[in-house]
């Protein structure tokens, strides 16, 4: 088989010479171009070949990429945690919808060329585009499974290959390329394609519709909550806010539209409340589970998020906490499991400061408490992730005696995970949480259990997670991407 494939001509569309830039926009222009000719290419001979059967070719086109050379060591300003590279070379790195991450590459690429003060280069790079991902482009078709065309697929096209899409770069294991380029972005165009592809399925709506700022719950009644108040704010013409999507892509722009039922719910329902520069909020109603939480992470990671806070219920561990009161996580302990072969235990995950005080200022904001009277509502302090919901039931001297040595006040299943994958993808990342139950001292999670103030708070909560990012929004982009989550030897695009 792979004889036969070695001898059939390869055909691919014309390639232009690689070309130098010395703007953004121009060049972010030059790579749209390159990747719309590379997927209208495969679609057109997609469509040729299952019309016409077996050809005696093989089709390939590739991805587009961006290239920088240096040769100074001069220092850049060094506020900047991102921007530029940390040392003279060739870094590159492959593009895939430059469409959908025009505003991104267009920050990214000038930065590099204001701060070094040269060209970049847009061209092809030696990466193949997957059939799969280039026909994603085009709703209406759709890539036969394995057998139901009347050829082999991976005879005549490229497909995705996972033996290389990982995540090397972002766990810091990444080898330069034969030639010694470096990567200059975290991930490659092959991993975010595969994470968009994954995001429509899980999420049921478009990876075009989430915005920059995004919520995680583990809790249903949060999404009625946040589309009623989408709702008030698309009846504001203030508000900035321009409409509010819900699963299948279902878009209003008018606080009166109803919006169907779905008939059948995806696994993390999503919804996105936007602003016409991407500013917006999205919900992601992630369920229960560290599992859940790192295939969410993973994937909404590759659209370059600007924050995501944890707004879910947990377990109080204090006798001093009440049904409905918030926890402020300053610390995790991780045994999640989920994500020890990517980020090993020992790896601290520390609070981010400009998160924490967003968080603070929002919780003031809705209960209109301060200081010393703040904490009648809320406690600071570590927060642990298990991945046994029904930890309590084990013996008491394991789980139950390492959450009192490390001081946890409150115990949930997807908090740590969160914030592990946002230190390890430099998303800034941070955790507020509702108690729902207190079952170490006879509160479990049972119907009738919960109290006025309880219903109250949990009303508040959604609120203060928005107000959160709605500080968040006003924060310089330098500001919240912190040197904090960067390491000393960094891809320059954030």
């Amino acid at each position: 088989m792979q004889d036969m494939q070695a001898k059939l001509q390869i055909v691919s569309p014309e390639a232009p010479e690689p070309e130098l830039f010395a703007e953004a926009e121009a060049a972010v222009e030059r790579l749209c171009m390159l990747y719309a000719q590379a997927a209208e290419f495969l679609k057109e001979r997609f469509l040729s070949s299952m019309a016409e059967g077996h050809p005696d070719v093989r089709y390939r086109a590739f991805y587009p990429e961006v290239r920088i050379t240096t040769t100074s060591f001069a220092k850049v300003d060094s506020r900047l945690s991102f921007g530029h590279v940390s040392a003279p070379g060739t870094h590159a790195t492959s593009i895939t919808r430059p469409d959908l991450f025009r505003h991104y590459l267009k920050q990214q690429i000038g930065l590099l060329i204001e701060n070094h003060g040269v060209k970049v280069q847009v061209g092809l790079s030696d990466t193949p585009m997957p059939v799969h991902f280039a026909v994603a482009n085009f709703p209406e078709l759709t890539v036969p499974q394995e057998g139901a065309a009347q050829f082999i697929l991976r005879d005549v096209f490229d497909v995705p290959d996972l033996t290389t899409t990982n995540d090397d770069i972002v766990n810091g294991v990444a080898r330069p390329a034969p030639d010694g380029t470096e990567p200059l972005a975290p991930f490659t165009a092959q991993r975010v394609d595969y994470s968009l592809a994954r995001l429509a399925h899980y999420t049921a709506t478009d990876p075009a519709h989430f915005q920059n700022h995004v919520l995680f719950t583990n809790y249903q009644f949060y999404v009625s909550e946040f589309e009623a108040y989408a709702r008030k704010q698309l009846a504001d013409p203030e508000s900035g806010y321009i409409s509010f999507v819900s699963t299948g892509n279902v878009e209003i722009t008018d606080a009166e539209t109803a919006i169907p039922l779905t008939a059948k719910m995806p696994q993390m329902p999503t919804y996105h409340l936007k602003r016409k520069d991407g500013s917006g909020i999205t919900l992601v109603n992630i369920g229960v589970g560290p599992s859940n939480a790192k295939t969410a992470t993973d994937h909404i990671a590759v659209l370059r998020p600007h924050a995501w806070l944890m707004v879910g219920h947990c377990a109080g561990l204090r006798n001093s906490q009440s049904l409905g009161d918030f926890v402020l996580a300053h610390a995790y302990l991780r045994e999640d499991k989920v994500l020890d072969d990517d980020l090993p235990i020992w790896v601290p995950i520390p609070a981010l400061a400009e998160i924490q005080v967003a968080l603070e200022d929002a919780v003031e904001e809705e209960t209109q408490l301060s200081g010393y009277d703040l904490k009648r509502v809320m406690r600071t302090g570590t927060v642990a992730s298990v991945d046994n919901r029904n930890w309590e039931l084990r013996d008491q001297r394991g789980p139950v005696q390492r959450l009192s040595q490390c001081r946890a006040v409150a115990l949930d299943m997807e908090s740590a995970t969160i914030a592990a994958n946002g230190f390890r993808f430099r998303v800034p990342y941070g955790t507020l949480l509702c108690v729902s139950d207190k079952p170490l001292h006879g509160e479990l999670k049972l119907p009738g259990m919960a109290s006025d103030f309880y219903k109250t708070q949990v009303a508040r909560h959604l609120m203060i997670g928005i107000r959160a990012m709605e500080h968040l929004r006003t924060m310089p982009l330098e500001r919240i991407h912190s040197r904090k989550l960067r390491s000393f030897d960094e891809t320059a695009f954030l």
